[in-house]
């Protein structure tokens, strides 16, 4: 009897402790059992690794969206449904042809055109000019008194150094004339009133089999308008540039000071010369999707906080599933958990007050295209969303951790940066609530491995969006292996990790104001 009323007196006790502290109540909700009945799914064999623009991106596109709408979650109404569509292409090639000097020159040996740089059609041109790196920059300049107006150019692929260091940049990291380089010089010339070019790349003497397939058929890639036009062009061997050129241009002393970033002591050497291009393509366009549900708010329904993590991975090779379970199935998994939770609260009169945005975005693992798709076409406004919460990884440790708590810890990137409300909120919620490691090593301007910028929350940060992201640091055992398997998760430590973040979430939906944006990225660019 004695047993039977204390068991009474204990529910008692612990409904009270519910109905005062709501948030406590709904991340109870949140379980390893249920993470894992989610993940075993996500990341099991019939999602065949989940690659984007694959069947198996697309399954487990339709299973959270069926999880979404059976814990009445509603659909963003400008979707039509609860799918971000967003294209991806696939070029191949028809034909293509380069004459140069009136000889046909040789798809593969002498020359091949790289797809998703080229749109079909040709040029013509009477005049060769050599233009060194193609750059037209305050820092420095290839174009100083230099005329290439109706002309086809001729450039080095890079940019050049000086004692150490690239001139552009000032640092030992290319400037965006590297990365993206291509395009970007491709539409300078353009605007410069060049007609087409011949590029040369000066660590590619000869082409390898791989290079002339992907001259044939492209992957998968996300189309990023530059915006601007851009010449066409050829991707020349050495010898082939060699022989177009001509030996008054001294091109192998040339080419050794390209291969070493050196300035280019020739620049603007004009030669007539015949040129020819023609390039014609076909393309295919394939959609890929971010799956999202949402929580409307209550008197703050207007302004907006996302939870956020990719539910892509790296598919198929040969014949072996890459199953992505801690990367990101862990993630996704703790998406749907939470949103089941905030849902649970509101159908029991717990809505939160702001609208909760819950978004698994595909693409992540080829460069984080989902979530710039949403960054660049939004369906709630950029300035009145708080705070994006992105989760990748967080099922597993990291094995080069030799510290005490290697089971009580969470990496979190983005404390110090956009809000100044970023740490007082995650740290009061994790003191209350779960006493886990918060370890913010990542955030160091100088990290190595740039982790700020490779996963989703990045694109929410370029846009002024205040972010934090949750991580466990699995970099070395399994990452982006198939060997990263639902077996290997540490669920106790996977749901204590979810709550905190549950904590976080109902914490910045139900506060009086939104996150200041009070503090500078001082991460540089991506």
């Amino acid at each position: 009897m004695k047993r039977i009323v204390l068991s009474f007196s204990l529910l008692a006790c612990m409904s009270i402790a519910f109905a005062q502290d709501p948030s406590a109540k709904y991340a109870a909700q949140i379980t390893g059992e249920r993470l894992k009945q989610h993940l075993s799914i996500i990341a099991g064999p019939e999602m065949e690794g989940r690659e984007t623009g694959t069947e198996g991106q697309r399954k487990a596109a339709a299973y959270i969206e069926s999880q979404f709408k059976a814990m009445g979650l509603i659909s963003v109404p400008s979707l039509n449904g609860y799918q971000q569509f967003y294209p991806l292409y696939q070029d191949s090639l028809q034909t293509t042809s380069l004459s140069a000097g009136g000889k046909d020159a040789v798809f593969g040996t002498d020359f091949i055109t790289p797809l998703n740089s080229n749109e079909t059609g040709k040029f013509k041109g009477k005049k060769l000019i050599f233009i060194g790196y193609g750059i037209d920059d305050k820092a420095y300049s290839d174009y100083t008194n230099v005329n290439v107006k109706g002309k086809v150019v001729m450039f080095f692929m890079g940019e050049p150094k000086k004692d150490g260091k690239f001139i552009i940049s000032g640092t030992n990291r290319g400037s965006e004339w590297s990365f993206p380089g291509i395009t970007k010089k491709l539409a300078l010339a353009a605007s410069k009133g060049a007609v087409g070019a011949l590029v040369v790349s000066p660590q590619t003497e000869t082409f390898n089999q791989r290079a002339v397939e992907n001259g044939k058929k492209t992957g998968v890639y996300f189309p990023r308008p530059s915006g601007d036009k851009m010449v066409n062009y050829a991707m020349i061997s050495h010898a082939f540039a060699r022989s177009v050129i001509g030996d008054g241009f001294l091109f192998d002393s040339v080419l050794a000071s390209a291969k070493r970033a050196e300035i280019l002591k020739i620049n603007g050497y004009e030669k007539k010369y015949k040129t020819g291009f023609s390039f014609t393509k076909y393309r295919t366009t394939i959609n890929a999707s971010n799956v999202v549900g949402v929580v409307e708010g209550t008197d703050k329904k207007d302004e907006y906080v996302f939870v956020t993590g990719h539910y892509d991975h790296l598919g198929m090779r040969n014949g072996k599933i890459y199953y992505g379970a801690d990367d990101d199935g862990s993630g996704t998994c703790a998406v749907i958990n939470m949103a089941e939770a905030f849902a649970k609260a509101a159908a029991e009169g717990n809505r939160p007050r702001r609208t909760m945005v819950f978004m698994t975005v595909s693409g992540e693992e080829k460069g984080l295209w989902g979530s710039e798709y949403y960054s660049d076409h939004p369906f709630f406004p950029l300035d009145k969303t708080s705070v994006d919460l992105n989760i990748d990884m967080v099922g597993r440790i990291d094995t080069e951790r030799k510290t005490g708590d290697t089971l009580n810890y969470v990496y979190v990137i983005g404390h110090d940066k956009l809000s100044s409300d970023l740490p007082v909120i995650n740290e009061g919620m994790n003191n209350k609530y779960t006493q886990l490691t918060l370890d913010y090593k990542f955030d160091d301007p100088n990290d190595q491995n740039r982790i700020y910028f490779r996963s989703d929350h990045y694109n929410f940060a370029r846009k002024g969006v205040p972010i934090l992201f949750f991580y466990d640091g699995m970099l070395k055992s399994d990452y982006h292996q198939p060997g990263d398997t639902v077996d290997k998760i540490y669920w106790d430590l996977y749901e204590k990790r979810t709550r905190m973040i549950f904590h976080t979430a109902w914490e910045m939906a139900n506060r009086n104001d939104m996150l200041k944006r009070d503090t500078p990225l001082n991460m540089g660019s991506r």
